[in-house]
């Protein structure tokens, strides 16, 4: 396995795209209310993106067997584990959404985070899936520092998620990014502490688990190619930071002005 140690140069790089990436979803929030679409909410990223110099990373993205995915974000409703293709349908009262925006800069740097937003006053079990599972993934967050190894943060998120009684989706997963999409290694979000690669400075990844209400099994959705559901249509929920491995522990890297404030139990964005 080839990890891509990122260089002091290489990190400012994916500072600024991890920032601008956050900042989409900055702009989109204020417009994220009943009624609207997500095939507006994918107009209005595309805009922002546009007004910060930046491409969106999904348009035509082809991974080997899929069709290239036809919108600049992912918005995945209700039982939408991801992927999710931005359409016409209005969301209601009571729905939950994520938006997933990667964006690439001028010198070609990926930037990639997600978050999940409320549609008007939401059910008891909804909130209650989208707060835990923020804090699942700071969870594992935390855990990130040299010396550690990919399995203690996943560790960190399954034991949390699932003494919530939530199930963690195991078919998809984090990922290094850098100067690609994808690239080295694969975050799991289950796992055993003290398993898999060993942390070291400079690695920058993605965190992002998807969690389910019910059971932890999905399945492909219609004929587009893309779109993943729970089995048992059961509510889902992800939330996705970019990190990276600092000499002393872990910078959070796609933070703007608008992101959600840490759990409690984080006392710092960078360790």
């Amino acid at each position: 396995m080839s990890i891509t140690i990122k260089s002091a140069e290489d990190i400012e790089g994916m500072r600024l795209a991890c920032r601008l990436a956050s900042e989409v979803l900055d702009y989109i929030a204020p417009h994220i209310k009943p009624g609207i679409t997500t095939k507006e909410i994918d107009r209005l990223g595309a805009e922002c993106m546009a007004q910060q110099g930046t491409i969106s990373a999904t348009v035509g993205y082809q991974p080997p067997g899929y069709p290239p995915y036809p919108a600049s974000l992912c918005t995945s409703v209700n039982h939408v584990v991801c992927h999710g293709i931005p359409n016409d349908k209005p969301l209601k009262k009571g729905d939950i959404v994520n938006v997933d925006v990667t964006v690439i800069t001028k010198d070609g740097w990926y930037g990639d985070n997600s978050r999940m937003y409320l549609i008007g006053e939401c059910s008891i079990a909804a909130k209650r899936l989208t707060a835990l599972t923020f804090e699942a993934m700071w969870h594992g967050i935390v855990q990130v520092k040299p010396g550690a190894h990919l399995g203690d943060i996943g560790h960190a998120i399954q034991k949390f998620a699932e003494g919530h009684g939530f199930s963690i989706v195991r078919e998809f997963c984090g990922h290094g990014i850098g100067q690609k999409f994808h690239e080295e290694p694969q975050v799991l979000h289950y796992g055993r502490p003290g398993t898999l690669e060993k942390l070291e400075p400079g690695m920058v990844f993605t965190i992002e688990p998807m969690i389910n209400a019910g059971r932890r099994e999905v399945k492909e959705f219609g004929n587009d190619g893309w779109t993943i559901v729970t089995k048992d249509h059961s509510l889902s929920a992800q939330w996705e930071h970019t990190v990276l491995v600092t000499e002393t522990g872990y910078e959070v890297m796609t933070l703007s002005a608008g992101s959600p404030p840490m759990p409690p139990f984080v006392t710092a964005t960078r360790t």
